[in-house]
């Protein structure tokens, strides 16, 4: 066999199994059937501004190791994620906090918020929520769920709050601080040249094939490798023989901008379900940018098929259970390791990816 590795897929995870595979001295082959390294971190200059092309990707940990570890291959600005919600003419801060009861209640202690909240609540006589709607308005009462939840999720779904089910929205996040960090991870931030360069130097010095597909090339590529690491759909590789699992896809549309500044930053959601999009992201303000231009993008959730990119695993009772079975036969083929979201039908940030990847490749080398 040519290979010690072969790597189906060159994003963050197969990136990183990569690089601790050479650092081995082991033989690696990545593919990847996309024209570009990175997978959905990918990020591409547009008038000397890095746009993020899947979407807003902000890189948040708290664990030590896996900051120091990321560090390795770029440096990070003191990017804090704080995005707004815009509902019909008002704005808010996100996530839920005292920015937002205030704007939403004119009110300004944190008892105030509380009491607020609950008044809702008491109003609210639902004792076993039997959708979203129901399960979201019993966790934050009418007034937030209906201008900053519910058109949202609708639209991020792809169905109304009444025709979802309440397990979805287990709990929404409430903080009676005038913080609006975002995230609470004691590190965050960035990379000053973008996600793109950091996987280049993980994969220095090793063979990428890039506008190769696995299935396309499966053949050819059976014998090629003592072992697989497949970061693609766990169905597809099984030749869906269990059924489809299913996801949520997403749009994307550039614009570039004869102006300086478009919204006043990075991420704008928008919460009303009469506009199709959920966000605007203007790239420029993850990196505090000058350019005289700016770079906007709409994102638009989108039904998925199999020839759409796969975002958001629908991890409910159906899918999941299905996944269970395709993981059943994962396990006794001892040949082949998956991993990343879609080898593991999981959604995860991108610290946790660091996280899993490392611990494969622990346990692997």
């Amino acid at each position: 066999m040519k290979y010690d590795f072969l790597i189906v897929g060159s994003g963050l995870f197969g990136a990183i199994c990569a690089y601790e595979a050479h650092k081995k001295r082991k033989r690696i082959l990545v593919i990847d059937k996309r024209s570009h390294i990175a997978g959905n971190i990918y990020t591409e200059k547009i008038e000397n501004i890095d746009v993020h092309q899947y979407g807003a990707h902000i890189f948040h940990t708290s664990d030590h190791e896996v900051w120091k570890y990321i560090n390795q291959f770029a440096e990070f600005n003191r990017y804090t994620n704080s995005p707004i919600a815009k509902y019909k003419n008002e704005v808010y801060n996100l996530p839920f906090n005292m920015n937002t009861f205030s704007k939403l209640w004119g009110i300004f202690t944190p008892e105030e918020a509380k009491r607020k909240i609950q008044q809702e609540l008491q109003d609210v006589k639902i004792e076993h929520p039997k959708n979203l709607e129901e399960q979201a308005i019993k966790l934050v009462g009418k007034t937030i769920y209906e201008k900053l939840v519910k058109g949202y999720t609708e639209k991020q779904w792809g169905k109304r709050a009444t025709e979802l089910p309440a397990f979805i929205i287990q709990r929404l996040p409430v903080r009676f601080t005038y913080d609006n960090n975002y995230f609470n991870d004691l590190y965050q931030g960035i990379p000053i040249d973008g996600y793109t360069k950091i996987i280049e130097k993980m994969l220095s010095g090793i063979e990428v094939r890039l506008n190769y597909d696995y299935f396309e090339h499966q053949k050819e590529l059976e014998n090629i490798a003592e072992k697989i690491i497949f970061t693609g759909p766990i169905d597809q590789f099984y030749e869906y023989q269990y059924g489809e699992l299913e996801y949520r896809s997403l749009r994307f549309e550039n614009e570039i901008l004869d102006i300086e500044n478009y919204q006043g930053n990075s991420v704008v959601n928008f919460t009303e379900y009469e506009i199709p999009y959920t966000r605007i992201i203007e790239h420029k303000h993850f990196t505090f940018g000058k350019q005289p231009k700016t770079v906007i993008t709409k994102e638009y959730p989108d039904t998925w098929t199999r020839q759409k990119e796969p975002y958001y695993p629908i991890n409910d009772e159906k899918n999941n259970s299905l996944y269970e079975k395709y993981k059943k036969l994962a396990e006794k083929d001892k040949n082949v390791i998956f991993g990343g979201r879609l080898g593991e039908y999981k959604y995860y940030n991108m610290d946790q990816v660091i996280k899993q990847a490392l611990n494969t490749c622990a346990n692997i080398m």
